[in-house]
């Protein structure tokens, strides 16, 4: 009798582990055209900024709270995300088009964007 309620708290432990079927493209676009930060600064800042293209299917940008999408770029840092973010880089202008964004700003819109927060 042990050994059989050893097999099965292994199968179940087994199935908790299996990863979860992939997220479609189509989802994840949903998933990001609704979210928004909950610090209100960091949303309106998002709103006026960021938004227009991270949750755009192809305008090159990672999709607002796509992990797997911004898991390269969160590799290298966010001092370095930072960075990239102010000097621009491709097809995203210098300061994402936020003007009146500080550091702390441009770290918490990309916490959140990654998924991170």
């Amino acid at each position: 009798m042990g050994r059989l309620a050893i097999g099965i708290v292994l199968a179940v432990l087994a199935a908790g582990c299996q990863s979860s079927a992939p997220v479609s493209r189509a989802d994840l676009l949903a998933q990001a055209q609704r979210m928004t930060p909950a610090d209100p600064k960091v949303a309106g800042l998002y709103g006026q900024s960021c938004k227009q293209c991270h949750t755009l299917a192809d305008s090159g940008a990672p999709l607002t709270g796509d992990r797997a999408g911004w898991e390269p770029r969160w590799a290298k840092g966010l001092p370095t995300l930072v960075k990239s973010t102010v000097s621009g880089l491709g097809g995203m202008p210098p300061g994402g088009q936020c003007f009146s964004c500080t550091q702390g700003d441009y770290e918490a819109l990309i916490k959140f964007m990654a998924g991170r927060e």
